[in-house]
């Protein structure tokens, strides 16, 4: 199985989730009014497992392909089928509803909330999805830019899809470049010191993921403006000694391969 999740879990209709959100939120609210908001969020979160019933904290969820597993926690499950992700930040951003919506895709489950106790007044989200993974792996494959004769560019490839047939697309980013890392020789090969140059001088050395000697990868899940991040990327290709960028952008829908080759590289030295 590619992914594991430490616990029983169920999957729960709307009715059910709004029912046992509204209860789960007044006891949270009773719990902010006893304690304030300056707390962490591990203090709320063992108050509340401890006033309401049926609640396991972090619940572990392995994530596994080939030798390579990730671990994730659910921050709060209530009845096996209520994911709460709680924080304690001045206020809640698409990042944390991205997150949150991450750990839903992994378990399959529809239905989540997000809870923000720092501010003055309490934040709450709810994040859904009717997405399954049987949908997620349903992609299409865009390469009219790809050169899979670039050292590297095949396995790279070869190693992301056979990732996304198996996890779907939809998931946090970091996920498939740990993966590809860790495919790649691990953090010690993989993660490299690449010489950035401005003319003829070092501005210093900057990290970058690698397939190869000379060859990196970048990952990215852009729903648009494409052409603006390629521009930006070979604008930093060409103050390297790099050969090229292998880079894939991961939609819902459709995978993207492109190679972006770099024409200054022999410049420096």
């Amino acid at each position: 199985m590619p992914v594991t999740v430490k616990q029983p879990i169920r999957r729960l209709s709307q009715a059910e989730f709004g029912d046992l959100a509204f209860e789960v939120m007044r006891v949270v609210f009773a719990i902010r009014d006893d304690l304030g908001r300056f707390f962490d969020e591990k203090i709320y979160k063992r108050e509340l497992a401890g006033r309401f019933p049926a609640i396991e904290l972090e619940v572990p969820v392995a994530v596994s392909h080939d030798g390579f597993t990730k671990l994730y926690f659910l921050d709060v499950l209530v009845n096996a089928g209520a994911v709460f992700e709680f924080k304690t930040v001045d206020t809640l951003t698409p990042r944390h509803e991205a997150q949150l919506l991450h750990y839903l895709l992994l378990v399959e489950l529809t239905h989540g909330k997000l809870v923000n106790l720092r501010p003055e007044t309490i934040e709450h989200r709810f994040v859904n999805t009717t997405l399954r993974l049987s949908d997620r792996v349903r992609f299409e494959i865009e390469q009219s830019g790809w050169d899979r004769c670039v050292n590297g560019a095949g396995r790279f490839q070869e190693v992301l899809v056979a990732l996304l047939q198996d996890w779907g697309t939809g998931l946090d980013v970091s996920l498939y470049d740990d993966a590809l890392v860790h495919f790649f020789g691990g953090e010690t090969v993989a993660i490299r010191d690449v010489e950035i140059w401005m003319a003829d001088h070092s501005l210093g050395q900057q990290k970058m993921r690698m397939a190869t000697d000379g060859v990196a990868f970048k990952l990215t899940t852009l729903p648009e403006n494409l052409e603006g991040f390629e521009a930006h990327t070979r604008r930093l290709l060409e103050h390297t000694n790099l050969e090229a960028i292998l880079w894939a952008n991961i939609n819902r829908k459709t995978v993207t391969f492109k190679t972006l080759r770099n024409g200054r590289g022999e410049e420096h030295s």
